[in-house]
């Protein structure tokens, strides 16, 4: 009776875990913003200097699933895993199905070519393994990848797609 008794509290445990996990997983996705691919490793040798440097070349698309809505990015923020972040501080409206490339280093934001730039010759994507994290204005988690270049860069171009 013991047993049966602590293999249905067991049984009542993992269910709720997996419920609470599941409801979680889906509370962090419930953004029509998401981290649609990253340019973690800019091709050629790294070079963070603002001028003649590779960091324009390390991107992060930023793609708006929705069907019918359109989202301004104001407020929005991306990090990495040891909290280096970009916060969109200018309006920037995405129509439905639109994109913008978040890129480092220095540049004219443009609408029209949908480019927004971080500002920052340094890096951000650690060309190895990193996270990153998309949060909304209000604080909630809009999208969240974890990436190795051993596991997620099977053809070794530094280029990594998340849902499509």
């Amino acid at each position: 009776m013991r047993i049966r008794s602590a293999l249905t509290a067991v049984v009542t445990i993992g269910t709720f875990a997996a419920l609470a996990t599941g409801t979680a997983q889906a509370a962090e996705y419930s953004s029509a913003l998401k981290v649609k691919g990253v340019q973690y490793d800019a091709p050629g040798t790294d070079s963070n200097r603002c001028s003649g440097g590779n960091t324009k070349n390390e991107y992060l698309t930023i793609k708006n699933y929705s069907r019918t809505a359109t989202v301004n990015l104001k407020g929005y923020v991306v990090k990495d895993a040891t909290g280096n972040k970009f916060t969109f501080t200018a309006g920037h409206k995405l129509e439905p199905g639109d994109y913008v490339k978040l890129r480092g280093g220095r540049g004219t934001d443009s609408d029209a070519g949908n480019v927004v730039y971080r500002q920052n010759c340094n890096f951000i994507w650690n060309n190895d393994k990193d996270t990153i994290y998309l949060y909304k204005p209000s604080g909630a988690k809009a999208d969240v990848h974890s990436y190795t270049k051993r596991a997620n860069d099977r053809d070794g171009n530094g280029y990594i797609t998340y849902h499509g």
